[in-house]
């Protein structure tokens, strides 16, 4: 049956998803990088769209922005029959060697949400990805030229609370960048039993509020959804 959000008809989703979180970046994704993809659902703007890359089927699924968010679309597209879900999104510099136009690859995040503590009714847990997704997202960023970092990163709800006096014990801890959906998705990953993964650009420097321009952005976005299509690829083939 047709889930409440992603309503797709059974069949429709592949067992590989990509996750974006804004809806236009899902249109450009399946538009510019798959074959014949086709639109499965549009209901509340969570575009998501099936189509092939390589000759491997792909979904590509709009999650919308936080925790809440993305587990809900989560959740259904398991039900409909995912196995491999990786985010694909944006993310704020805290190490000083991550440089806005890079890319970086998660092995784990800090859980500084709230879905993922409703989840485990208060459980300590460490969210991380599935290690084999997380080898081979970092191997084809780097076959595709573009500076890559992998290693921790942090999920936080709130955008505009993470602020620059932050940055430092932040990045003592080893933490990279800052994103709002990883840790949801790890989590249901080790609960659903499926496999997960992210890879991210970088936007900017946390507490600096100059952006990646748009022109930069747009095939830095590529060049990373091209690298986790490639590593699709690859684990398919394994």
């Amino acid at each position: 049956m047709s889930q409440l959000h992603v309503r797709a008809e059974p069949g429709s989703v592949a067992p590989v998803v990509l996750l974006p979180g804004d809806p236009d970046r899902a249109t450009l994704i399946a538009e510019t990088l798959l074959d014949s993809p086709q639109l499965y659902n549009e209901y509340r703007h969570l575009y998501g769209y099936t189509g092939r890359y390589r000759g491997l089927e792909v979904s590509v699924q709009t999650t919308g922005m936080g925790c809440p968010s993305m587990a809900i679309v989560a959740e259904e597209l398991i039900r409909l029959g995912a196995q491999r879900l990786v985010r694909v999104g944006t993310c704020g510099a805290v190490a000083p060697d991550v440089a806005p136009g890079d890319l970086v690859v998660a092995t784990a995040s800090v859980p500084n949400d709230g879905t993922t503590r409703h989840y485990l009714r208060g459980a300590t847990h460490a969210p991380a990805a599935d290690f084999s997704v997380a080898q081979a997202l970092t191997a084809a960023a780097y076959r595709l030229g573009r500076r890559t970092h992998t290693g921790l990163i942090q999920t936080d709800d709130a955008f505009y609370a993470v602020t620059q006096d932050d940055v430092r014990g932040m990045a003592r801890r080893g933490v990279l960048a800052v994103e709002m959906e990883a840790s949801a998705l790890f989590t249901l990953g080790a609960l659903r039993g499926v496999s997960t993964g992210c890879v991210l650009v970088v936007s900017n420097n946390i507490g600096d509020d100059t952006f990646l321009p748009a022109e930069q952005l747009r095939p830095a976005v590529l060049d990373m959804v091209t690298a986790a299509l490639d590593a699709m690829v690859e684990l398919a083939g394994a």
